[in-house]
């Protein structure tokens, strides 16, 4: 296991990466007095080529291996962040994206996915897609094969298998039985009745009664190319159990994903009503934009949200995690309620490293 080595905070484990050896560093966080989670010292080194994704898995370092090889071969971010998304949308064991991905409530798997790439000021994106693995591989072939930038349902799919996408179940064992259980209790576990933030806390429907692993999950991929240029990727299965058709956050540019080339990268997970509600990652890459860190710029999305239902007299407050990175090499995450800090996976010229965010509103259980 790691151990502390110094008072900044970093735990060290070795491990091989490419042809190098690369350094596993986690950096440990702070209560300060205010009762907000900070950080010990800058993990932010401001160095490029950067590749950063919101998974934190072995899944998740695996990608950050392959997408690493890429840019210190001189390669695209925008080749990096596809080749890594991909690893993990194939990943069965991931439940939240891709190929194993939770299913709606009929149970079938319907995919969302956008790419931005910063260079050329172009984006691509697909929703309900079904029976492809790779959502976001057919996201930038309709950025770069269309004159579109969305493509939904049906139409996705026909365009999918236009390009040589073969259709395949994406409903592993694993994926049905979480179903099946979730089918047989629904009656307090589904998305019919007014949103979240209109119902008393605890009653059914509401969807902080079920377990964040079964209801919330993406994966974003953020990076930085050795010439300057960045690109993004935010891929999902959506929300699980959803009403069929239901469209989150994900696929949406301004909202599950945005990215400036003069600037950064932003990209959202969680429950994506409020993200879209928000245009939040448009609304971090400005912050960043008016000088705020990556860090920073994520903490100022969370209030923000936050301040809107105050505003309407509600004490709400969604569940979403944000990442960003920017054109310098800096990064950073936060979440806006949980009993466990968020994490990012990142690559760069300091090695692989686990980064430890915030909370912006801590809770004690």
């Amino acid at each position: 296991m790691p151990s502390p080595i110094t008072r900044r905070g970093f735990c060290h484990q070795s491990f091989g990466f490419g042809l190098g050896a690369f350094l596993w560093q986690t950096l440990r966080p702070f209560w300060s007095p205010n009762g907000r989670r900070h950080t010990i010292g800058s993990a932010s080194t401001g160095t490029t080529p950067l590749i950063i994704t919101s998974h934190r898995n072995e899944t998740g370092r695996r990608a950050m291996e392959t997408a690493w090889e890429i840019l210190t071969n001189g390669g695209s971010a925008l080749d990096a962040v596809e080749k890594a998304t991909n690893i993990i949308e194939v990943d069965p064991e991931d439940t939240s994206v891709g190929y194993g991905g939770l299913p709606n409530e009929r149970g079938v798997v319907q995919l969302d996915a956008s790419i931005m790439d910063g260079k050329t000021y172009s984006a691509g994106s697909v929703a309900a897609l079904e029976n492809i693995k790779t959502p976001s591989s057919v996201a930038r072939l309709v950025m770069e094969r269309t004159d579109h930038v969305m493509l939904v349902g049906a139409g996705a799919l026909e365009f999918a298998k236009s390009w040589g996408f073969e259709e395949e179940n994406l409903l592993t064992d694993r994926a049905r039985e979480r179903w099946l259980r979730w089918r047989e209790e629904r009656s307090d576990r589904d998305d019919w009745g007014p949103p979240d933030h209109l119902r008393t806390p605890g009653e059914p429907g509401t969807s902080v009664n079920a377990s964040q692993a079964e209801t919330h999950g993406t994966v974003n991929v953020l990076a930085v190319d050795a010439d300057g240029d960045i690109a993004g990727i935010t891929s999902t299965s959506g929300l699980s159990y959803k009403i069929p058709g239901r469209i989150g956050d994900s696929p949406i540019i301004g909202a599950g994903l945005y990215v400036n080339n003069d600037v950064g990268a932003a990209g959202a997970t969680g429950r994506g009503e409020d993200v879209i509600k928000s245009c939040a990652t448009y609304y971090i890459v400005m912050r960043m934009q008016e000088g705020r860190s990556p860090q920073e710029a994520c903490e100022d999305a969370l209030q923000m949200i936050a301040a809107r239902y105050r505003a309407v007299g509600l004490d709400f407050l969604p569940g979403e995690k944000f990442v960003a990175i920017n054109k310098d090499g800096e990064y950073g995450c936060a979440t806006m309620r949980s009993t466990r800090v968020p994490r990012m996976t990142v690559a760069n010229r300091s090695g692989l490293s686990i980064y430890e965010g915030t909370i912006a509103f801590p809770t004690d259980t």
